[in-house]
């Protein structure tokens, strides 16, 4: 379910903020400050959010607010390790008002929740985009994140690698992208499909762009690969993701 409570950009201490001596890790993250400043509608009302809230392995609470011109246009926030370090970054969708959705990744820096990198915006005001997946996904032992580029128009699924860099940030770089597949309908308050590894590397499960199809998707470091798994059903998309 979508969680409650969902340029220019302020940085505030909510509870507190970790010093880098604590070496505080994210345990959790939530998005607050409801707003309808941005009536996309895309998730099934006119509700985004302006605040990441995120919770600390020492109890403290940080947290990152958008001015006006943009939201957090997003079901909710996924953590994962993306460099390798042991602790977790945070994975948000992020629109502007005139340019559309971006992906963007947040995570601790000296004890501060900072912006880390983002992809490009989409260009055009409500335009969105669906995360697929956020893993090693061709076993070179670096981290790639996949979004489905305009799940209900474009339908193009692309994969960007996550590189980290010497000053604590990181750059994503497009590695692969290819039409035809999708993974949410408009009003959705979730994203359809995930990620399964079944004894050859992982797998993101999603649909083709007629939904007609549960298909599997493949990067092997350099192009994508898709694999129909059958007809497409709810049900039978839910079931391809445990092998």
């Amino acid at each position: 379910m979508r969680m409650p409570g969902r340029a220019l950009l302020s940085v505030m201490a909510a509870l507190g903020i970790a010093t880098a001596a604590d070496a505080q890790d994210i345990v959790s993250a939530t998005y607050q400050g409801p707003t309808d400043r941005y009536p996309h509608n895309v998730l099934g009302d006119a509700v985004e959010y302006t605040t990441l809230v995120v919770q600390l392995s020492n109890g403290a609470q940080t947290s990152a607010t958008w001015q006006p011109g943009m939201v957090f246009e997003d079901i909710a926030p996924r953590l994962a390790d993306l460099d390798g370090d042991g602790t977790s970054e945070i994975i948000t969708i992020e629109s502007s008002d005139t340019e559309g959705a971006r992906l963007g990744v947040w995570g601790l820096r000296d004890g501060r929740l900072m912006p880390l990198a983002t992809t490009p915006h989409i260009g055009t005001r409500f335009r969105w985009l669906a995360p697929a997946a956020w893993e090693d996904l061709d076993g070179d032992g670096r981290v790639e994140i996949a979004y489905v580029d305009r799940p209900h128009l474009a339908k193009t699924l692309r994969v960007w690698r996550y590189e980290p860099q010497a000053d604590g940030t990181a750059i994503l770089t497009e590695a692969a992208s290819l039409p035809g597949l999708t993974n949410h309908r408009i009003g959705w308050d979730y994203i359809a499909g995930g990620t399964r590894t079944c004894g050859q590397g992982p797998e993101m499960i999603m649909a083709d762009a007629n939904w007609t199809q549960v298909v599997a998707v493949r990067f092997d470091g350099s192009a994508l690969s898709v694999t129909e798994l059958g007809p497409y059903s709810p049900a039978a998309l839910e079931q391809a993701l445990t092998c």
